[in-house]
């Protein structure tokens, strides 16, 4: 019997026109970041199972590939099914963001580096996810953070190097969704939720975009959630909706949240608007962010032309904190390269010029190496491939890989200037 040759299911292979995309449009992230200055890091794939499993990757914990312990024998496999826990198999996982090894990184490497450290992540994680279209068991993430900056000047940076590798990328018309997590409790203290039902009000808040304010109430009320503020809350959402509250500002903000929240905490926020486009920023008083370790700014990247977030991020001063035992200021921006890069075309994301050299038996290696290094040193991609009776159809694939342009080399052939390239 023939055995499957296809992926394991949420992951992919890439053709050679698919991989360079993506490797054109990883290279201008790197470009745009690096001359924000950040400089680029790398983690292992694996941490150790326990800093995974710390409290600190919300939902996404529950989706973590573990790595099983080497030399287990019978007996161990016996116990942990006895105990019902199968977590003492595992002394390692995958990583399932890149947050939680960037936070065990500096926290090992914090005298080699800056005070206030800029840093660039691009790899792949891996999640459990229930594959789908546009969700993936591994993707890459494209991160920038800064870390050791406890002003706004962090999320101002951070902003604009996104929108600015946005911009790059040919995507047109990005905004930031932006909320605070200081905000979205402040509002839950102020309807009348007990400070223990704060994260499950939350997780509940955080689908409304799918399941509308109506969904949001039913799924509080089956919960038994305290009625007098599930009450209040869903007298607040038939009061006010989000998306009235434009251009970004103190006034904006205001407008979006119940009577009551400190002042102080909205004028901060709005403050961002001194420094980024306020017409590229828009106040959501319900973004969530599913992440338990995000303790103030949370930001979403937003897109008219899709229902779905392009990327996300925000502050996280708490994490560091949990490998070091003293607080550290954090702030960190991740692009959805998967969703982005499905937007893309070749085009795009500015492929570099290529030339087909077609050529038949009379052509000799030496000639035909000789031509193809003078085009590699004037900045040209080159292939060389034999003709075939089916020109056209070899010319097409050629046109799929990304190649632009073509030309015939004849036994008289030597130079550059002998060549006369036409477009595919």
């Amino acid at each position: 019997m023939a055995q499957p040759v296809t992926p394991p299911r949420g992951m992919r292979d890439f053709l050679p026109a698919e991989k360079a995309t993506r490797e054109r449009a990883l290279g201008i992230i790197r470009r745009s970041y690096t001359a924000h200055g950040f400089d680029e890091i790398e983690t292992p794939v694996m941490e150790d199972i326990e800093r995974l499993h710390s409290g600190l990757g919300g939902d996404n914990e529950k989706l973590s590939f573990s790595v099983l312990k080497r030399a287990l024998g019978e007996s161990d496999l016996e116990l942990a099914a006895a105990a019902g826990d199968a977590q003492q198999l595992a002394d390692l996982g995958l990583r399932f963001d890149l947050t939680v090894p960037l936070a065990r990184f500096y926290a090992s490497h914090r005298g080699e580096l800056p005070s206030v450290f800029r840093a660039i992540q691009i790899a792949p994680v891996w999640r459990a996810e229930r594959p789908q279209k546009g969700r993936y068991r591994q993707f890459v993430q494209c991160d920038i953070d800064i870390i050791g900056e406890p002003s706004q000047l962090a999320e101002a940076e951070i902003i604009t190097a996104t929108l600015a590798t946005l911009d790059e990328l040919g995507l047109s018309g990005c905004t930031i969704r932006i909320n605070d997590r200081r905000l979205l409790t402040a509002m839950l203290d102020l309807f009348g939720f007990a400070e223990a039902e704060h994260p499950q009000v939350l997780i509940t808040v955080d689908k409304l975009d799918k399941v509308g304010t109506g969904g949001v109430v039913a799924e509080l009320r089956e919960r038994g959630a305290t009625p007098a503020a599930v009450d209040a809350l869903d007298a607040f959402f038939n009061r006010v909706t989000t998306m009235e509250f434009n251009p970004f500002g103190v006034r904006a903000i205001t407008k979006a949240l119940p009577a009551g929240i400190d002042e102080a905490l909205i004028a901060e926020l709005a403050a961002l608007a001194e420094v980024v486009d306020p017409a590229r920023l828009e106040f959501d008083a319900f973004l969530v962010r599913g992440m338990g370790y995000y303790t103030g700014t949370i930001f979403e990247i937003a897109h008219p032309d899709f229902s779905f977030s392009l990327g996300g991020g925000g502050r996280y001063d708490g994490m560091i904190g949990r490998f070091l035992g003293t607080d550290v200021a954090a702030c960190g921006f991740s692009i959805g390269f998967e969703r982005i890069v499905d937007l893309l075309q070749s085009e795009v994301v500015g492929a570099p010029d290529s030339l087909l050299l077609l050529h038949d038996a009379s052509a000799t290696p030496a000639q035909l190496v000789g031509l193809k290094t003078q085009l590699v040193n004037s900045g040209t991609r080159v292939r060389l491939e034999r003709r075939t009776k089916n020109t056209r159809a070899q010319l097409d694939r050629a046109a799929a890989a990304g190649f632009t342009s073509f030309a015939f080399v004849g036994p008289d052939t030597h130079a550059d200037s002998d060549l006369d390239v036409k477009s595919i």
